[in-house]
């Protein structure tokens, strides 16, 4: 690429540049499907809501709505920034130019780890349920162990992830189309589950129906903070993902606009779903502990799995399908973030003008998607090989790495329009209430996880020196951050001393 690259003017903020991404790809309709799509409701739903349940009992509702609270606010604060400066770069991008290149580079670090950590667990689960589809359907279960061999495990888990950077590398139309498909199935299969739960309760056939009460929508009847705020990690993390819909806005129709909306439509639809299920398995299976209970321990690696059979008759392999592609599909178009975020950062010299590459047949970010490809894989063999509570508590301290790279950029909006805050209800309102609010919830969120996770009896009980894995491993992937950082200010000297963006 050109290190003179051609700018595209903004009426607020001139001199951001285009990438050679496919601008005019995806529509609104497209880039809320992705964003769905990313956030995976099927896969989330069935993994988050028994801890949710253990946490806040019949609260679940309400913990959930809480959470979708500062999602909302930070969603909209992410789309002022957009109409002021779309950039693929996002949060590395908006940071950089509201708080120079330190924390605005960690801002785009802090997205690429997360998305590279979540990659490698959604490619595990869909080998999971890939081999629980294949016992269903050939009725022997026997074929769902085949998970826990591990070398085939690994090769399939490989498969997957080169199957996914595959589809996305051949751009946003490809990836497009096939989340149509993907996404349309799921929520058809959530609805399904939905409905039949209540067709149960009405028709006295649940395991423990259980009235719908007002209550379950009242978030200070939880029994004590730390379970509220248990609960409220949980739910941050649910919602996340709806942020993809922004790393596209070089490649939407109307890039000042779509993407903003597409970030708000998809949080409001997400909190209807889950709200939906929430509701239907609480009034199907209630939260005891015993048995289809939502509380039972048993259940809450995956409530689906479980439910699904006395709820749906003999169509229950509709749900291990849902959750497979669910995952599946979360797995590709989760490779839009971290893939877009490197091609900004290599575009702009934070790190190797390698990453900047664009694929001159598919106008997609060629090196950047397979590097991030190579990262997921390379961290799913060394943390399965070496530990699979390492793997695990890895994911429960990605929610850390989320409330980090929401709230500075949340933040970032603040002070980037500090001197147009106050010129009317709608300027307040949007580019510093709302952003102002969401981003000091999740900064709030990631100094409690912290401060929790150096538990050791947080997460799976692992420890170092003492310490809570799950903390050592959120906070070394950050200074990890640090360090490469670092290293690259010895290297890309021009980015951080301002010369470039």
């Amino acid at each position: 690429m050109s290190t003179a690259p051609k700018t595209v003017q903004s009426k607020e903020t001139p001199a951001l540049s285009e990438k050679g991404l496919k601008a005019g790809s995806v529509g609104l309709i497209g880039a809320v499907v992705i964003g769905v799509s990313c956030i995976a409701p099927a896969y989330t739903l069935t993994a988050a809501l028994g801890p949710t349940v253990s946490e806040v009992g019949v609260h679940l509702p309400a913990i959930f709505l809480v959470g979708f609270i500062p999602m909302l606010l930070v969603a909209l604060g992410y789309r002022e920034l957009n109409n002021a400066m779309p950039d693929a770069g996002t949060s590395f991008t908006w940071a950089t130019r509201a708080f120079g290149p330190w924390i605005g580079w960690m801002g785009g670090w802090g997205l690429i780890a997360a998305t590279i950590i979540v990659l490698s667990n959604l490619a595990a689960v869909a080998v999971d349920f890939f081999y629980l589809m294949l016992a269903q359907i050939f009725s022997n279960p026997e074929l769902a162990d085949l998970s826990k061999i591990l070398p085939l495990n690994i090769a399939t888990t490989l498969v997957f992830i080169a199957v996914a950077c595959l589809i996305s590398y051949r751009g946003m139309e490809t990836t497009k189309g096939v989340q149509y498909v993907l996404v349309a199935f799921q929520l058809l299969v959530l609805g399904w589950f939905a409905v039949s739960a209540f067709v149960h309760v009405a028709n006295g056939t649940a395991f423990d129906a259980t009235a719908i009460s007002p209550d379950w929508f009242n978030p200070f009847a939880v029994d004590s903070f730390s379970s509220f705020a248990a609960g409220v990690s949980l739910s941050i993390f649910i919602y996340w993902g709806w942020d993809v819909t922004l790393t596209m806005n070089e490649e939407t129709k109307n890039p000042e606009k779509t993407p903003g909306r597409a970030a708000t439509i998809t949080v409001l639809v997400i909190v209807i779903i889950y709200m939906t299920v929430a509701l239907a398995t609480l009034s199907f299976a209630g939260v005891g502990e015993t048995g289809l209970g939502a509380g039972n321990p048993e259940n809450q690696s995956s409530i689906f799995a479980v439910l699904a059979g006395p709820v749906m008759g003999p169509f229950a392999i509709l749900m291990s399908l849902a959750i497979l592609s669910s995952s599946a599909a979360s797995l590709q178009s989760t490779f839009v973030s971290p893939a877009r975020t490197m091609l900004a950062m290599g575009h702009y010299r934070a790190i190797s003008p390698k990453f900047g590459k664009i694929s001159p047949t598919y106008k997609s970010p060629s090196f950047a998607t397979i590097a991030a490809a190579i990262a997921a894989a390379a961290f799913y063999v060394i943390t399965r090989t070496v530990s699979e509570n390492a793997l695990w508590d890895t994911i429960t301290a990605l929610g850390m790495m989320i409330c980090f790279y929401y709230g500075i950029t949340a933040l970032a909006c603040v002070w980037f329009f500090r001197a147009e805050a106050f010129r009317g209800a709608r300027a307040f309102f949007f580019k510093f209430l709302a952003p102002l609010v969401g981003g000091v919830i999740l900064l709030v969120m990631f100094v409690k996880t912290a401060m929790d996770s150096m538990d050791p009896e947080y997460g799976s009980g692992s420890s170092v020196g003492g310490v809570g894995l799950v903390f050592v491993l959120g906070m070394g992937v950050i200074l990890l951050g640090v360090v490469v950082m670092l290293v690259m200010y010895r290297l890309r000297p021009e980015f951080f001393k301002g010369k470039v963006l």
